[in-house]
């Protein structure tokens, strides 16, 4: 029987929750310039087709000739961890995902394997896929997603300090032009606590919100 979440439904409109592994639970981030290089080829991917010219500005410069996912992918929240990864985005077209995964995740794996001198796979299979279609689902997975790093900090560390997180945009209430906060933070009254007991913000939602999400989101989570 294959991994649970490797055989996708493709559905064009539907949104999805993408994750994946080290081979053998090994580590995939090692540095910081791991970290830097995978939201690269996020924001490559990702920007508007007239905003590429951002990444020159900051001195981004593809090797190679970037293919463009604007127009097929919408990315609402992503968590690096040190051996894993996790996006919650919506496909637009039919084939955006599988071209927008195809890239990320080859591109990546050459970088590393490259920089540290390996060969073989990176990944312990092929990327997860796992549809999202109810409401409870939908809003749940970002939370899951954003308290990922909690395991990492300590009781003094914010979730919000985290840097490979879309949390801290989430709370900012301003994301890049390459990850939509807007569509889930509409669901709340506000992105931050406005007093102590605010139960209706996105913050309280996810660092007051009592259940654990595994509970709820079942299939949908990394084993």
């Amino acid at each position: 029987m294959p991994p649970k979440n490797t055989i996708k439904q493709y559905v064009e409109g539907a949104y999805y929750h993408i994750y994946n592994r080290g081979v053998e639970k090994r580590n995939i981030f090692l540095d910081k310039q791991d970290y830097s290089v995978f939201l690269r080829y996020l924001k490559e991917y990702l920007l508007p087709p007239d905003h590429l010219d951002l990444l020159k500005l900051q001195g981004i410069n593809p090797r190679r000739k970037p293919i463009n996912c604007y127009e097929d992918i919408k990315l609402l929240s992503f968590c690096l961890m040190p051996n894993h990864f996790h996006l919650f985005v919506q496909q637009k077209s039919k084939e955006g995902l599988k071209t927008f995964m195809k890239a990320l995740s080859t591109n990546y794996v050459m970088y590393f394997n490259s920089k540290y001198d390996r060969v073989g796979p990176l990944f312990q299979s092929i990327y997860k896929a796992a549809r999202i279609e109810t409401e409870p689902y939908y809003v749940h997975i970002s939370r899951y997603i954003h308290r990922n790093p909690a395991e990492l900090l300590t009781r003094d560390q914010p979730l919000q300090g985290y840097s490979y997180s879309s949390y801290r945009y989430y709370l900012s209430g301003l994301g890049p032009d390459w990850l939509d906060v807007n569509e889930i933070l509409k669901m709340f009254r506000s992105s931050k606590r406005l007093f102590a007991k605010d139960i209706l913000s996105y913050e309280s939602f996810v660092e007051g919100y009592k259940t654990d999400d595994k509970e709820i989101l079942g299939e949908l989570t990394l084993e």
